[in-house]
């Protein structure tokens, strides 16, 4: 399932948030959006799911102008994936994936087999079967995201919407969470993920879209794109890119920078 955007402009009454950003992200590619806080990546997220509506431009899923959508008809094709955080009601995992379900079901029905069955597939693709029965206030961040993201596979949507999901994870569990979505990115799904470090567009992503003041400051393939000059424009710091064994590494600029080669 394909995303294409074009010429999308929004502004909180007087205030320009996005302006002219055009883009396009195919089924088994992910899409990483870079920039700063307050540059709009949220707002383009809002905007995409069909929670900010007065834009111009075009926003379409395989051609079909997400305006003309009901909420169940963009639930159908379009998932989001929120950053952890504090949950004020105990959930357990089995009825938080089974919410991904809730826009299959009449307004007063309730989960039935068909529903469950989805979960449970949802929660052992992902390898987290047997916290099925766990409060998710008691599972760790790097465990939340993946309860989330089997939230979304239950949603059977095939374009999903990534807000930072690493921000708050710690090292391992960032890279077990992006390990995790790049695997669904190779079963086709198309994946936006915004994110705060660079690094992970060089490892795990097809595309970058980087954003600074709410335009496109850059696109396209991650090597070519995400250049120093970007990332000083972007992050307003210094850096390079050295070469390793294991790809394209970013460093800040200092004097006392050793073991690659400078890009």
């Amino acid at each position: 399932m394909s995303l294409s955007v074009r010429d999308l402009t929004f502004a909180y009454r007087k205030t320009p948030v996005l302006n002219d950003v055009s883009f396009d992200a195919a089924a088994g590619e992910l899409l990483a959006i870079l920039g700063a806080n307050g540059v709009g990546k949220t707002t383009l997220f809002r905007c995409i799911l069909g929670e900010q509506k007065r834009y111009t431009g075009l926003i379409a899923v395989d051609g079909a102008d997400v305006r003309t959508l009901s909420a169940r008809e963009t639930a159908h094709r379009i998932a989001y994936i929120p950053q952890t955080h504090a949950m004020t009601f105990r959930f357990f995992v089995r009825d938080m994936v089974l919410m991904g379900t809730s826009h299959t079901l009449s307004p007063l029905g309730l989960p039935g087999k068909a529903q469950e069955r989805i979960a449970a597939e949802a929660l052992d693709r992902l390898g987290i079967a047997g916290l099925a029965d766990r409060g998710f206030d008691t599972l760790s961040g790097g465990e939340q995201q993946l309860v989330y993201i089997a939230r979304a596979l239950a949603q059977q949507a095939k374009i999903l919407l990534m807000d930072e999901p690493t921000s708050s994870l710690d090292y391992g569990n960032q890279l077990r969470v992006l390990s995790t979505v790049s695997d669904l990115v190779r079963d086709g799904y198309t994946v936006l993920l915004s994110t705060h470090n660079p690094q992970h567009a060089l490892w795990y992503a097809d595309r970058v879209l980087a954003l600074s003041d709410g335009s496109v400051a850059a696109q396209g393939p991650v090597e070519p794109a995400l250049t120093p000059t970007l990332l000083n424009t972007l992050y307003g710091t210094r850096v390079d890119l050295y070469e390793t064994p294991a790809g394209s590494v970013i460093l800040p600029v200092s004097n006392n920078t050793t073991g690659g080669k400078a890009k």
